[in-house]
């Protein structure tokens, strides 16, 4: 293990990574193909999010809160009763910002839902909002966990992609990384174009099943938000410090 310095931070994947670093570190959760991407976007409408764990539990949510947008996947097909996958570029197209969306997701909403129940919550971050993410993190907390979600036991690219960048930043501020790993996924991010995302296993599942838009979307609006974003039980919501330091 590498020898931390007085700030540092530390790459990890999967929902089961937040109990490790959950009491000692400052926790970022990423899944940027689709689901934080989908909330970021969604509270950037101005709309409430929340994250449900089941089809069931996001149906019985909206009888409580009224009419929200049911949003999402259990295994890659949309639920039934469902009004739309968990697409941001769909979200994006949509008009009715007064409705709250609720989430389920197969890899992102169970990594957000532990987030979640730290006290006092975890930052939600994409691709949409690294940077300002970043921003955020240098100079208020001493140690930070950037997770990615994970799919099919395997810690996809562009959640590598979106943590190496968030990385690179805070290196650049000071901080060290708390292993070789975390410092040999930002040394092998560093400088790559988000279209080299295209050949990776997640746009290759959205291009046969018809849903390459939301690469196209997400490709194309790389910290667009100026946005910082915390989950806190199930609900995603703006951060009204929003950022911090200048990288």
């Amino acid at each position: 293990m590498r020898q931390a310095g007085p700030n540092s931070f530390v790459i990890d994947c999967f929902p089961e990574a937040v109990a490790r670093h959950r009491d000692d570190h400052r926790v970022v959760v990423v899944d940027v193909i689709r689901a934080t991407t989908l909330a970021i976007t969604a509270v950037a409408q101005g709309r409430r999010c929340f994250i449900a764990s089941t089809a069931e539990q996001a149906r019985d949510l909206k009888a409580r809160i009224g009419p929200a947008v049911l949003a999402g996947e259990i295994a890659g097909d949309k639920p039934d009763g469902f009004e739309m996958n968990n697409s941001p570029a769909e979200l994006d197209r949509r008009t009715d910002v007064e409705r709250p969306i609720i989430m389920v997701s197969s890899s992102g909403a169970p990594l957000m839902l532990q987030a979640g129940l730290i006290p006092g919550g975890a930052e939600v971050a994409c691709l949409r909002n690294a940077r300002a993410s970043a921003r955020h993190l240098i100079g208020r907390h001493r140690r930070v966990a950037l997770i990615g979600a994970g799919s099919r036991g395997e810690f996809r690219e562009e959640d590598q992609m979106c943590c190496a960048r968030i990385g690179d930043w805070l290196l650049e501020a000071g901080y060290s990384p708390e292993s070789e790993e975390t410092q040999r996924i930002v040394d092998h991010w560093r400088g790559v174009p988000v279209d080299a995302l295209s050949a990776g296993a997640s746009v290759t599942y959205l291009r046969r099943t018809g849903q390459e838009d939301d690469f196209e979307y997400i490709s194309r609006r790389i910290d667009d938000l100026d946005l910082v974003a915390s989950i806190r039980g199930q609900e995603v919501t703006v951060d009204p410090a929003r950022v911090g330091h200048e990288p």
